[in-house]
């Protein structure tokens, strides 16, 4: 949910893009690990935001610069490469395959025009046929990709070179896992990806023409709407972000770090009795909230 339609096809806003990438990508690397359940650095004790004694987690930025420590700068932009090459030709894969059906002619109608009923439902249709559209093609294109990037730093955790360039990387999915190798954590991404789209996307149809009247308003409700139901699709990327390594071959995917899982939807159980479904999503607050001691002995699913 991360990856974005790239407008119009422009030279500078895929720059800008890319180098918005670089730079956070440290922070992803970061939140990665956290998602896949690295905790290296032990917690503290500290307060909530209500004042209630607690036990806390190091942020992103204190990650970081343990990763920094251990690894070096140039450390800290592992997988950076396969992950910037994936969204740039997914990117550009949905958005020619919108341009390809013709789909994004009637998204721009002014906001202005005064649409009956029937005419705001069919550019609500069109639209969502467009997204759903865009969002298969941005993980299907993208996936063996961000299966590449993942691997390189979840190699962080146990110290391998197995995935140490893009091509030999390639080589390693295939020989050991085939083609579906390539597509490991696909099926949870996609899924978070449609009912994202279209939670998002009927929220703020209802609330824009059946609830707020104040067209000033309603410029709010999209990035609010969207913030919050990134936030309740957000346990879909940490399920997909362990599948991407579960039972790789690396340290990192296999017990006693991680279980060794049937398949997503296993490990969406596991990770909900730990109470972790939600590892990662905060990058400043962050508390421990780790399991009884006999939930971790818990039999690999």
């Amino acid at each position: 949910m991360s990856i974005q339609f790239l407008p119009s096809g422009t030279f500078s806003s895929i720059g800008v893009r890319l180098c918005v990438d670089t730079i956070t990508h440290p922070l992803e690397y970061a939140k990665f690990l956290m998602q896949i359940g690295h905790e290296p650095l032990p917690p503290y004790p500290t307060k909530t935001l209500w004042g209630t004694p607690t036990m806390g987690l190091p942020n992103c930025f204190k990650y970081v610069q343990y990763i920094k420590n251990m690894d070096g700068w140039a450390g800290c932009y592992r997988g950076c490469v396969p992950k910037l090459i994936g969204r740039t030709l997914a990117s550009a894969a949905a958005n020619s395959a919108v341009s390809y059906l013709e789909l994004d002619k009637s998204s721009d109608l002014s906001e202005e025009m005064e649409l009956s009923d029937d005419e705001k439902l069919n550019c609500l249709r069109t639209t969502l046929i467009k997204d759903l559209v865009g969002r298969t093609v941005l993980v299907a294109v993208s996936q063996p990709f961000i299966v590449i990037s993942n691997r390189m730093m979840a190699q962080f955790i146990g110290g391998e070179e197995t995935y140490s360039g893009i091509f030999a990387s390639i080589v390693e999915i295939f020989r050991e896992q085939g083609l579906r190798g390539f597509y490991s954590g696909v099926m949870p991404r996609w899924i978070g990806d449609l009912v994202y789209t279209l939670t998002s996307s009927l929220v703020i149809y209802s609330l824009n023409n059946y609830v707020i009247a104040d067209k000033e308003l309603r410029s709010f409700t999209s990035p609010a709407v969207q913030y919050a139901t990134n936030s309740l699709t957000y346990q879909f990327t940490v399920v997909s972000s362990c599948m991407s390594i579960n039972n790789c071959g690396l340290i990192a995917g296999i017990p006693p770090n991680m279980p060794i899982y049937r398949n997503w939807w296993s490990c969406r159980q596991h990770l909900s009795i730990l109470g972790q479904l939600n590892r990662g999503s905060s990058p400043i607050f962050r508390y421990y909230l780790g399991p009884p001691h006999e939930l971790k002995a818990l039999a690999a699913y």
